[in-house]
């Protein structure tokens, strides 16, 4: 029987009506072709792991859904097969007929354990440069520093995500503004949430 996370249960239960048929098939696919897979979350998303190594994802969004492999590019192509129209090599899902028949997706899932299996490391792009850390706005930190919970999620969170708080923040145009955001980024902070959270279905 397939080891399911209840969390992920929980995920698509949440997921939007059109997005639940395309989750429950990219799962039960994925669990027929790779019986050693684990489920987990990974950045507040559905994942699927194969010896210890991220095989794929899903998402569900509020217009969307999305399924890709992490090692997309060696799978379906350089940039996949729809990459430039959403997450994942897919693109933008949104019904069963979007995905690729249960015997190619099958096959794609196939491909990736053979990948992990040879130890094949994911490739890096050219444009791929990793940002410079942001500095933390003084407003910011001192926000953070009344609020514990709100710190210890910002302090955990991976570059990138601090990075999206501080750029709503600095973009504001008027100090009002500025205000309402520090207020409203310690607010989700401390509730666990990264700053696109709205955009993705719990």
């Amino acid at each position: 029987m397939p080891q399911h996370d209840p969390r992920i249960d929980a995920y698509i239960a949440q997921a939007a009506e059109f997005a639940r048929p395309i989750l429950e098939q990219v799962r039960g696919v994925v669990h027929k072709a790779c019986p050693e897979v684990e489920e987990t979350l990974k950045w507040g998303m559905p994942s699927f792991v194969y010896h210890g190594r991220i095989l794929c994802g899903m998402a569900a969004f509020k217009q969307h859904a999305s399924f890709g492999f992490w090692q997309g590019a060696h799978i379906v192509g350089p940039d996949g097969r729809k990459g430039e129209e959403g997450m994942g090599q897919f693109g933008r899902l949104t019904r069963l007929a979007d995905l690729p028949g249960k015997r190619e997706l099958g096959g794609y899932v196939q491909q990736a354990m053979a990948l992990i299996d040879a130890g094949v490391k994911r490739p890096t792009t050219k444009s791929a440069q990793p940002k410079p850390p942001l500095a933390v706005p003084e407003d910011l930190a001192a926000a953070l520093k009344k609020n514990a919970p709100a710190r210890k999620t910002f302090e955990a969170f991976p570059p990138s995500h601090r990075r999206e708080y501080v750029e709503w923040i600095v973009e504001a145009k008027r100090e009002a503004t500025r205000l309402k955001r520090v207020q409203q980024a310690v607010e989700w902070l401390a509730e666990g949430k990264h700053r696109n959270w709205k955009y993705m279905q719990r």
